[in-house]
């Protein structure tokens, strides 16, 4: 099976092909035989009925300084294309979202990857209420009293932007913090916004792991370990990554969330488990495959491409 596949993405020069996951894919797609065309989400555009893409047809290598090359830039049409992924960053605002229903508009005929009505229906940090049981105390709230009772109750949070990523803007605030009242004036200066308040897990030292589904079933994961001194784990902001095995815990998570992610059409998820809870379902973008290749010795990506084919006619 040949397919033609576009990828949605950020620019591909300064990416890091030692970690990043969407080279990663292009890589396995391209030694699958699939063809690659690379286009920025700001060269998405519906003109007259046709959801159009300015780009490049790309080829991938793993040569740091020299990853990739470009054809001659090209418009087309996205809907003769098999696939598309939906691979650029957070933040999660009114641009990515915008993205999001341009590319309902191909899909489900060209197959978009991870399902955009989907992904902008489940954002990272509320998806996981849906699921109370597998989840540490949270609320969402910009009412300052809403937050200050749940501090009051808890003692010990963190505190993050709702539609933040990577680990920017993530408090945490001990018992005898009283920071409360002046992060809420800065954030809510920011953008009108919720925030999202959670107990804070001590288990966060030991580390916070990235569980990989593939088309809802866990396949593996990272253990990501906070520098000295961090409360964040995130790789992006110097957590460590660690290999580490799949607990009862984790495998009891992914049979309740696995079926959902299924049906709604999100083929690569990356879940957040710190100390046995469920912190976030990452659907926009999730990372993490390069590290559990080279841990556990297995190709994620061809599992990926696999449950990708098998949906196509």
């Amino acid at each position: 099976m040949n397919l033609s596949v576009a990828i949605q993405m950020d620019p591909i020069e300064p990416i890091d092909i030692a970690a990043d996951s969407t080279f990663r894919i292009m890589e396995e797609a391209q030694a699958r035989g699939h063809s690659l065309f690379y286009y920025t989400p700001d060269k998405i555009a519906f003109e007259n009925g046709i959801v159009s893409a300015t780009g490049w047809p790309i080829e991938v290598r793993r040569e740091r300084g020299n990853h990739f090359t470009k054809g001659a830039l090209t418009k087309v049409n996205l809907s003769d294309f098999d696939v598309v992924w939906l691979r650029q960053d957070p933040p999660f605002d009114m641009g990515y979202i915008t993205t999001t229903h341009i590319l309902d508009m191909v899909h489900p005929d060209t197959l978009v990857v991870n399902d955009p009505r989907w992904v902008r229906n489940y954002p990272e940090k509320l998806l996981v209420l849906q699921f109370p049981d597998l989840t540490p105390p949270t609320t969402i709230a910009r009412d300052l009293d809403v937050l200050k009772a749940f501090k009051e109750e808890h003692g010990d949070i963190i505190l993050k932007p709702l539609y933040g990523n990577g680990g920017a803007g993530v408090f945490r605030l001990g018992p005898d913090d009283r920071n409360l009242n002046s992060l809420h004036e800065l954030f809510v200066g920011i953008n009108n916004e919720p925030l999202i308040a959670q107990k804070f897990l001590p288990d966060v030292s030991n580390g916070d792991k990235r569980v990989i589904l593939v088309d809802g079933k866990p396949v593996g994961a990272i253990n990501r370990v906070p520098a000295k001194g961090e409360t964040r784990s995130n790789m992006h902001v110097g957590g460590r990554p660690e290999p580490v095995e799949l607990t009862a815990r984790d495998l009891e998570i992914c049979a309740a969330i696995g079926p959902l992610l299924r049906e709604k059409g999100q083929v690569f998820v990356g879940i957040d488990v710190i100390g046995g809870n469920l912190t976030e379902i990452n659907l926009t973008s999730p990372t993490g495959i390069q590290e559990l290749e080279r841990f556990d010795n297995i190709n994620v990506t061809e599992m990926i491409w696999q449950a990708i084919e098998a949906k196509r006619p």
